[in-house]
């Protein structure tokens, strides 16, 4: 499809007759031209509703402006929908935080590099400067900002500062706790990746604490951050058999795998607003 013309409608409003056929007629009644179209009820009986529509705009009768306020007026407001429309071609800016472990961040760089991730990356930050070479061959601005628990008003500060106007946020193995008030201002718009498979192992050190367990599955979990630490709503997971013969190293080492494929893919899937949150849950249409 082409991006250039392409739009996305997504929406969540209480389930009730006649959703689909409004939405549907007020495109067809304006030359859109759908794609792609998904939808889930939580209930069909009074429970929570969400879609997903893709369509082309090259001969829509309106413009991108007009056709928001109108379809607010015909469309959202009857339905009470919590709704947003975007238009393709105007790409999400996302900043990357990282910390020493390069494995995550660099496959978001290497996607964006290669078009596959259609988003534009203003900066990258970290609390460490060992990865400002790596970085700096993408051609992106890499950004040191100590972060200890003494100085961290002063260091997210700065972090806020040098995020600007982004889109949201992709803690790509950034291994320091934001605090309550950094996440409030982006409300599920930082995604993080965990090593562990959610709700298992949450917290610091999980691959060791599987091995102790002595687990025979470990995970990756991409999640929305909330102020409760890990308990975010999960976006994608993914795991992999592991045996008594695995040491730590081995374990991290096939987490590495994880958790590069299930970042990138949940990212991938927020930028084409294809996650719809439900509480502490999400409706994914990938």
């Amino acid at each position: 499809m082409d991006s250039n013309t392409l739009a996305r409608l997504v929406i969540t409003c209480a389930d009730r007759p006649g959703i689909v056929a409004a939405v549907t007629s007020f495109l067809f009644a304006h030359e859109a031209n759908i794609t792609e179209l998904d939808q889930h009820s939580t209930d069909a009986r009074g429970g929570r509703f969400f879609m997903r529509v893709e369509f082309q705009t090259d001969k829509l009768s309106l413009t991108p402006v007009e056709l928001q306020q109108a379809f607010g007026a015909q469309v959202g407001e009857r339905f009470e929908m919590d709704w947003h429309l975007h238009f393709a071609a105007k790409r999400l800016r996302m900043a990357v935080l990282v910390s020493k472990h390069d494995h995550a961040a660099l496959e978001l760089l290497w996607r964006w590099q290669r078009g596959e991730l259609p988003v534009d990356i203003p900066c990258v930050i970290s609390n460490h400067p060992d990865l400002g070479a790596a970085v700096a061959a993408f051609g992106i601005p890499f950004v040191h900002v100590p972060f200890t628990a003494d100085t961290q008003v002063q260091a997210e500060a700065q972090i806020r500062a040098q995020l600007g106007d982004v889109d949201f946020v992709v803690l790509a193995r950034y291994m320091r706790v934001l605090s309550a008030d950094f996440v409030a201002a982006f409300p599920n718009r930082i995604i993080n990746i965990h090593h562990s498979f959610l709700p298992a192992f949450a917290g610091g050190d999980p691959y060791r604490q599987a091995q102790l367990r002595g687990v025979k599955i470990i995970g990756a979990t991409a999640h929305y951050v909330t102020a409760e630490l890990d308990q975010g709503p999960i976006i994608e997971q993914d795991v992999v058999r592991v045996t008594h013969r695995h040491e730590l190293d081995d374990l991290k080492g096939l987490g590495r795998d994880l958790e590069r494929q299930v970042l990138a893919r949940a990212v991938r899937w927020h930028v084409e607003d294809r996650v719809l949150v439900d509480g502490n849950k999400t409706v994914v249409f990938a």
